[in-house]
């Protein structure tokens, strides 16, 4: 979770400014709990507030299989013997792993970094914290 504080100066030159950058930040991230506080200085008033927040996590379309280029269904096939051995290696069955729609859209959107598993839906943090690695290194051999 991240934290941003923000001073909203009640002065006709800086209340305006001051808001609209505070709503351009919240509507570009998570919101999970907000605290505020008037402070007074004797010469200069504002409303302080602190925001805790977590990024938004980007939103992707779904693929089927049908939209992959011949490349990436190669890759789709070897993420599937990949998530065939690690079902056998942990004794699980192999849609905890990951699903077929999740190493489609693998496949297609070929994350680079561990922040880019956040647009693979069903790559939760538990999930990408296990196999992201894994799948990168797999990614980076074609």
């Amino acid at each position: 979770m991240n934290i941003k504080v923000f001073n909203i100066r009640l002065d006709k030159e800086n209340c305006q400014n001051d808001q609209s950058r505070m709503n351009e930040f919240l509507n570009s991230v998570e919101v999970k709990l907000t605290s505020t506080n008037f402070v007074t200085t004797g010469t200069v008033d504002f409303w302080s507030a602190v925001v805790f927040y977590d990024l938004k996590k980007e939103k992707v379309v779904a693929f089927t299989e049908a939209d992959l280029t011949s490349d990436e269904k190669r890759v789709y096939l070897a993420l599937k013997e990949w998530r065939n051995k690690k079902s056998l290696q942990l004794n699980l069955p192999h849609y905890m792993i990951c699903h077929n729609s999740e190493l489609i859209t693998v496949a297609k959107i070929k994350p680079e970094t561990i922040y880019d598993f956040k647009k693979v839906k069903g790559f939760g943090e538990l999930k990408t914290q296990k196999f992201a690695e894994d799948i990168i290194a797999l990614l980076n051999a074609f």
